[in-house]
């Protein structure tokens, strides 16, 4: 296992890559690549990690990822066919300096949230409509409809996914541990993780893996391990609401009640009780 350095597969001359995504589960290996990405998850639900933050999506979720920030969706198991469409871009598809000239000045906001990478707030019905037309569009109007998504994305309310504002190059060696981190992490967050048994599976001391992890994700581990299970929380509270939120604690890995409340308002701003109250 290893962060992969990914190549978007692209045809000679083409510099807006338009792809689409079907199937039980999405491309799950911690990757980077060059191209700035655009995803609209039309159908399923999972956990995206990005640089060291954990984020979930469902239906409808419109994503944004910087140029050479290591990421990974994560699908939750499902019987339904889990779909995506992405756009693949550079800075410099269009030549060195296209996106400097004064014209473009109304980009600036997308590509400084860009470069953390951001999910949209709040999806308007354009957004998704513009990512379907650009599927079957040709190579001229698909230039144009481009444009136009990137000066409505400028404009919309956006959420930054990670907590750096530099993407970070991942080594192989690194990229492989952090892998296996993340791996194992994903597998038994509802489980007692302990930081010597972590530190263990890259071989590292714990003093060193603790520097390892803050250095490349600007978190320590723990709380790294806190925000995947607060995700799967909010998820189980979203989709399960016959759950009690005691039983949603005991399912993300909390072992008291009190603390599942006080990290999961640390993290989203309320408490499970005022979360389920705004879902309804």
């Amino acid at each position: 296992m290893k962060v992969y350095a990914f190549r978007i597969p692209k045809k000679p001359g083409e510099n807006i890559i338009v792809q689409c995504d079907k199937g039980r589960a999405f491309f799950d290996k911690l990757h980077q690549h060059e191209e700035i990405q655009l995803s609209l998850v039309v159908a399923g639900k999972g956990k995206l990690i990005v640089g060291g933050s954990v984020h979930s999506y469902t239906d409808g979720d419109f994503f944004v990822i910087g140029s050479g920030l290591p990421h990974l969706f994560k699908s939750t198991v499902s019987e339904r066919e889990s779909f995506m469409i992405s756009i693949f871009f550079t800075k410099i598809s269009f030549g060195d300096t296209f996106f400097e000239q004064r014209e473009m000045d109304g980009l600036k906001c997308f590509f400084n949230y860009a470069e953390s990478g951001f999910k949209l707030r709040n999806v308007e019905d354009s957004v998704p409509e513009t990512m379907k037309t650009m599927v079957s569009a040709n190579h001229f109007s698909r230039f144009m409809i481009f444009l136009q998504l990137l000066k409505k994305l400028s404009e919309l309310q956006k959420i930054r996914l990670s907590n750096f504002a530099q993407p970070k190059e991942i080594s192989d060696d690194h990229g492989e541990r952090l892998r296996s981190v993340f791996d194992f992490v994903m597998q038994n967050f509802g489980q007692k993780i302990t930081l010597e048994t972590v530190s263990q599976l890259v071989h590292m001391t714990p003093n060193a893996f603790c520097r390892f992890f803050k250095q490349r994700t600007n978190k320590t581990f723990f709380k790294f391990l806190i925000e995947v299970r607060v995700e799967h929380a909010s998820q189980l509270l979203y989709h399960n609401k016959d759950l009690s939120v005691l039983e949603v604690a005991n399912l993300s890995g909390f072992s008291s009640i009190s603390n599942f409340n006080r990290k999961f308002k640390e993290i989203k701003g309320v408490n499970p009780s005022r979360f389920i109250q705004s879902l309804s």
